[in-house]
């Protein structure tokens, strides 16, 4: 062999070991990165059914209502847009309503007043009152799902110019509440709150 194909060979040989030990560090920094990527936990109930993503969503709306100071219940982004302790009640309301649809009662209070009850979105503005009414709500959804049957699910309802399922009621109660969970957000970074759940 020439001394240029000595050379030559040498130089693939380095630079073959220069690749090599460039792979074992990047499989090295993958292995001890990996359990750091995945040691966050994913937020609790979310991939669990129905019942987990329930919990999930109600865990956030009592943070984020219990996170705002009561002064900022009454902040409302413009004229005629609803107010932030309007916004939790329409919430709430709302599931009250759509779970009627499916069997359960109404709150005699809710029975009592007009539209029904739904001008209780502008008389009940104070943090503890407004957080009450959608802990109430949240759990009267809660317990009335956990106890529905597969057959229950599939039972027809009627509700404004259509015919639906129980399930699919169901789907809009989770739907709903989900919905303005992003305009919570937007209103509570507007005002200076940071959602319980982004600050850590």
């Amino acid at each position: 062999m020439t001394k240029r194909g000595a050379r030559s060979l040498l130089l693939v040989r380095r630079s073959s070991q220069a690749s090599g030990v460039f792979m074992v560090r990047i499989l090295l920094l993958v292995c001890l990165s990996a359990p750091m990527l995945f040691a966050q936990k994913a937020p609790e109930g979310i991939w669990e059914g129905y019942d987990g993503e329930w919990a999930h969503v109600s865990k956030q709306l009592i943070d984020l209502a219990e996170a705002t100071p009561a002064e900022k219940f009454s902040w409302r982004p413009a004229a005629g847009v609803r107010s932030t302790s309007e916004v939790y009640m329409h919430i709430a309301l709302a599931n009250f309503y759509l779970l009627s649809v499916t069997g359960p009662k109404l709150p005699d209070e809710l029975k009592q007043a007009a539209a029904p009850g739904f001008d209780m979105e502008k008389k009940v503005t104070t943090k503890p009152e407004v957080i009450n009414w959608l802990k109430r709500s949240l759990d009267a959804v809660k317990q009335a799902h956990l106890a529905e049957t597969p057959k229950d699910l599939e039972r027809k309802v009627h509700i404004a110019d259509r015919d639906a399922t129980v399930d699919g009621m169901y789907l809009r109660i989770i739907v709903h509440p989900n919905e303005h969970m992003g305009q919570l957000v937007a209103y509570a970074r507007t005002t200076g709150v940071v959602p319980p759940w982004a600050a850590k």
